[in-house]
């Protein structure tokens, strides 16, 4: 068994609980998922099964999500889950929140929250957090291919915003930039994945849909279906040249799907010449 699953993962629970959950019920340990969603988070988290664990690098891991951000105070964690630490008698606008918009286009810079995953000298920022204990976290360049304003409610101050960026980007620190810019503060009371690279939430199930390995099995998505590469269709004779790591001949060139029977089979370089196998996977 191996390809993808488009998992629709619901608040409370963490990604490694996804996939303690998929090994338990289809006794496979060899599963993966292809980017993290906090427990806060809810929505789209791409899962592979089998050999396909070793397809994720080769797969588009562009994001989107629509985030609910309060404006008017801030939080320890840039969400609702945290500590308020300051509070504004200050209204936005609709039109003050849409200009400021329009600076987060493009490549920015951003300060991932003191409450992430990310290591400081092989020790998580929320580990020293919990701890009281202050480092120093450095920006990072993010790019933001599109933000949006969907909707603001005056009354409440609450905005839901589309956002659709590169890997690595923190949405409640786009959240809490926000806040400062219009000095109010802000912080997101929810936040959705709608999209993981090729995977949209339209066509994600849940875990509750899956109850057993053959349930799994029925909904996995074959990996010829989402890689995002050229294809090289094989016949006989290099199917087999290419099982045994042997180089085929070829004037494609980059990276490279190997196809054989309609499967995805392996991927290789190309170099206008010949393709190199770079990774195996063989017929399901």
């Amino acid at each position: 068994m191996f390809g993808f699953l488009n998992i629709y993962k619901p608040k409370g629970i963490t990604s490694h609980d996804v996939i303690s959950y998929l090994r338990r019920i289809t006794k496979i340990k060899q599963i993966g998922h292809t980017g993290t969603l906090d427990p806060f988070a809810e929505g789209v988290l791409p899962v592979s099964i089998g050999k396909a664990t070793r397809l994720i690098e080769y797969l588009s891991d562009d994001k989107a999500y629509i985030a609910a951000v309060q404006f008017g105070k801030t939080t320890d964690t840039y969400d609702i889950e945290g500590q308020i630490l300051s509070e504004s008698d200050i209204q936005i606008t609709k039109d003050e929140l849409s200009a400021v918009l329009v600076k987060y286009q493009g490549e920015i810079e951003q300060i991932p929250p003191k409450y992430s995953a990310i290591k400081v000298n092989g020790k998580k920022l929320y580990e020293y957090a919990r701890a009281g204990v202050d480092v120093e976290i450095k920006p990072r360049k993010v790019f933001i291919e599109e933000i949006k304003l969907l909707s603001f409610n005056k009354e409440s101050q609450l905005a839901e915003i589309y956002i659709k960026c590169s890997k690595g980007t923190y949405i409640r620190t786009i959240g809490y930039d926000l806040g400062q810019d219009l000095k109010c503060g802000a912080y997101l009371t929810n936040l959705k994945r709608v999209q993981a690279g090729d995977f949209g939430v339209n066509n994600s199930i849940t875990l509750y849909d899956l109850k057993t390995a053959e349930d799994v099995e029925k909904h996995l998505i074959p990996p010829v279906d989402k890689l995002p590469l050229a294809k090289v269709i094989l016949n006989n004779t290099e199917y087999k040249r290419v099982s045994n790591g042997m180089q085929i001949h070829s004037n494609q060139e980059g990276i490279l799907s190997l196809i054989f029977d309609n499967s995805l089979v392996g991927v290789g370089i190309g170099d206008g010449k010949e393709i190199k196998v770079k990774k195996f996977i063989g017929i399901k």
